[in-house]
């Protein structure tokens, strides 16, 4: 295994830790409310001041000749379906999901609603994608209530195929490479049909997400059979021109470099020489599947589903033309640069070429690098973080900024409270400010528990839901009761100072990235 890929592996491997905080806790037994839908009855928990609706599947369990196939409708079942605590997490190793899950009947999403929500005024839907690197992460993991009731909104948290599952591609597996992302779709069309019963307004839904659920939003915004399925998207650290040579990032890879991926881990299951390979994966028992697919997984374009790699799409103006909110972290690397040095890899003045090359194989490149980003005797850490961060988020989400700004209304945002809660037990190498996912619990309430925040970052977070509900309403994030957010600016969100400015790119060498190329 290359120097890249080890510590690309231990990055991947810290978000799984970080996430290990957001695991759902034990469910009280609050009183129970019933909706209809279409697929039959489900009844859901009445909370002070708001209702959900767990577990509700909106496509077909895709077990055994449904593996690997697009998803199918859901079947509708008899009696009353209990929809008061979360289903299982799509198959994925242990870390946000305690122990992992292997259940691939995972097809299901949440509803969360403020309790006085009814038909007679649909409130508008948020349907939210979770990230988790396209391998780990579920829906039942963000308890959506504060920006439902604080915001008067109904949100949907989705669950999808994840790792091989998801996204592997083999010429034996008609539209193999992009199951995940057709599983979201199905999960939009589900939303569009359904959500009046819950309140929703099924022609107000904005599709949000961070990380590789950001990334999915991209996706979904190039993909053609998304056309309607959504009228606003938000993207939350995942920018639509992240590339496989920026590792950290989620992006998209050409089709002949996804089959061969795919042929690859056939023949590390035995599957390779089979005379129906498709069959003989169908037979691969789950845990053995994921003890044997690669940590980093990535959706395929030149596909039916992806024709075009998001970022070209829009580079050309092929998107859809909706209202985007987008943004990133302050320093979004930072939390794998602290586990890359924890796992016993030490970035020094001596060290830093070398670290610099994993990276950027390109000796030019590498050289830039080091000369823009020089470390000194104590600073090692702080550096990696904000290369990594540069590189993978803030330059790509400024450019992408640009790209959809020429087309369609944006705003974006940095999130920048360098006193975060961390995300992670135990003490660092060096403070981590605000790294990737730190915003998320100004959001919502990770694993159903409230963040330890001050009331400085209480206001930020209420202020954060104001905006992202308010774009969600109307298209315009802007309102009374907060800073007034200009379009063609950049939104600093800190607790102390909520301010546009009218750039960001210079702290972060935007300038010396879109030079490198």
């Amino acid at each position: 295994m290359s120097k890249h890929r080890v510590l690309t592996t231990l990055g991947c491997a810290l978000t799984a830790v970080l996430a290990t905080a957001w695991s759902a806790t034990p469910p009280s037994r609050p009183a129970v409310t019933t909706v209809r839908i279409h697929d039959g009855l489900v009844r859901g928990a009445a909370h002070a001041g708001y209702r959900t609706f767990e577990g509700i599947p909106y496509a077909a369990p895709p077990v055994g000749g449904l593996r690997w196939a697009p998803p199918r409708p859901a079947v509708p079942w008899p009696g009353v379906r209990d929809a008061t605590r979360p289903a299982s997490a799509c198959p994925q190793p242990a870390g946000e999901v305690p122990g992992g899950s292997t259940d691939e009947d995972c097809l299901h999403l949440n509803v969360t609603t403020p309790d006085d929500v009814g038909p007679a005024r649909p409130r508008p839907v948020i349907v939210w994608l979770h990230g988790g690197g396209f391998t780990t992460g579920a829906g039942s993991s963000y308890d959506a209530h504060r920006m439902a009731t604080r915001g008067d909104v109904v949100v949907v948290t989705v669950d999808y195929r994840l790792g091989a599952l998801g996204f592997l591609a083999h010429s034996g597996l008609p539209g193999s490479g992009t199951f995940g992302l057709a599983d979201q779709q199905a999960a939009l069309r589900w939303v569009r049909t359904e959500i009046g019963a819950f309140g929703g307004d099924a022609h107000n839904v904005t599709l949000a997400g961070e990380s590789a659920g950001g990334y999915s939003v991209c996706a979904q915004l190039a993909a053609p059979a998304a056309a309607g399925l959504f009228d606003r998207a938000i993207i939350e650290s995942g920018p639509c021109t992240g590339s496989p040579d920026r590792p950290f990032a989620p992006s998209s890879v050409p089709l002949p470099t996804a089959r061969s991926a795919g042929t690859a881990l056939a023949a590390k299951l035995g599957c390779g020489t089979a005379h129906d390979v498709p069959s003989c994966l169908r037979r691969v028992p789950v845990p053995r599947l994921l003890a044997a697919q690669d940590t980093d997984q990535q959706p395929a374009y030149a596909t039916p589903l992806l024709p075009t790699d998001p970022v070209a799409a829009i580079t050309a103006g092929r998107f859809h033309h909706v209202p985007v909110l987008i943004g990133n972290n302050h320093d979004e690397g930072n939390g794998w640069a602290a586990g890359i040095i924890q796992a016993g890899n030490p970035v020094t003045a001596d060290s830093w070429p070398d670290v610099v090359s994993a990276f950027f194989p390109s000796p030019g490149e590498a050289k830039a690098i080091v000369r823009e980003y020089p470390v000194h005797r104590t600073d090692g850490g702080p550096v990696f973080g904000a290369v990594i961060g540069d590189a993978n988020f803030a330059c790509p989400t400024a450019r992408t900024d640009v790209l959809l700004a020429a087309q369609v209304p944006t705003w974006r945002y940095e999130f920048a409270d360098e006193h975060a809660p961390p995300l992670t037990s135990g003490t660092p190498p060096f403070p981590l400010g605000a790294p990737h996912a730190s915003e998320l619990p100004y959001l919502f309430d990770l694993g159903g528990r409230p963040r330890d925040l001050t009331a400085a970052q209480h206001r930020l977070a209420d202020t954060m839901i104001d905006y992202w509900t308010r774009f969600a309403r109307t298209t315009d994030p802007n309102g009374s009761s907060s800073p007034y957010w200009p379009r063609r600016t950049v939104l600093s969100l800190a607790p102390d100072h909520i301010a546009p400015t009218r750039t960001a790119e210079p702290r972060h060498h935007c300038a010396f990235w879109n030079a490198l190329g």
